[in-house]
């Protein structure tokens, strides 16, 4: 394997730009991965990375090691503990990071499935959240409009837990288009005037809209909408957090799809 040894060598200093900002990743298609889940759950749906970056401490760990022999040797770089610390988001974590491209998927022509949509959802923790939600629950197809949260940032993939891999993820897709190319009802949550969320069909293929976590749901949606539905709150709390909200969504059409 080789080793980086000093802050100063190039490839270190590319990743600790794409580590400390959220813009730079997004500009550069790529993504950095971090802990044994993201890398493990990585390796069974992609293949190979384009690098693996492992903490000399980490190679002492016997699931760190399993996961560095799925890689080809090539693509392995060991950094001192020190050094992955300037680079790492996570606490107390075991030192290896994949720098990979971002998966990008083509916008499909028609959508004819169960999808979600995220409507100006900015907190990465929620996008990663619901995306971890979307995933469990079978969807294939999640389309964030402008105003989301990055979907690979490295906050939403922490949240995400695998659920990258598992999902199409549209990003900045526009309100208008993407509307023309929905073939199934448009749902949102709503707290005023909608039918409870266990007394509709919801068996059938859905658009689940969920909104901004202050302002909701956009005009441009609410002019879309088939359904609007609420979740009742018998504690009396006056909203749910967007990713609960749609995590009750989603498993209960799950929930309605099995006993049909």
């Amino acid at each position: 394997m080789k080793a980086i040894t000093s802050r100063d060598n190039p490839l270190y200093k590319r990743l600790k730009a794409l580590a400390g900002s959220t813009a730079q990743q997004r500009r550069s298609g790529h993504a950095l991965l971090e802990g044994l889940h993201l890398a493990s759950a990585y390796l069974d749906a992609a293949g190979q990375p384009e690098t693996c970056v492992v903490t000399e401490g980490a190679l002492r760990h016997e699931e760190a090691r399993a996961i560095v022999a799925r890689i080809e040797e090539k693509r392995v770089l060991t950094l001192p503990d020190a050094l992955f610390g300037q680079l790492s988001s996570v606490v107390h974590g075991v030192g290896m990071l994949l720098f990979v491209e971002k998966i990008e998927a083509q916008l499909p022509a028609r959508v004819s499935t169960t999808c979600v949509v995220l409507d100006g959802v900015q907190d990465a923790g929620n996008v990663g959240s619901i995306l971890r939600s979307a995933a469990a629950a079978g969807i294939e197809n999640v389309f964030c409009a402008p105003g989301t949260a990055y979907a690979w940032s490295s906050k939403v993939l922490r949240s995400g837990m695998g659920a990258h891999f598992l999902l199409n993820i549209f990003e900045e897709v526009e309100p208008a288009g993407l509307i023309a190319r929905l073939d199934v009802p448009v749902t949102i949550t709503d707290s005023h005037g909608a039918k409870a969320l266990y007394d509709c069909d919801l068996s059938g293929q859905l658009a689940w809209v969920f909104g901004n976590e202050g302002a909701g749901v956009s005009q441009a949606w609410r002019d879309a909408v088939t359904h609007r539905v609420t979740i009742p709150q018998p504690g009396g709390m006056e909203s749910l957090n967007v990713a609960a909200a749609a995590a009750v969504c989603l498993f209960e059409q799950c929930r309605q799809r099995r006993a049909s």
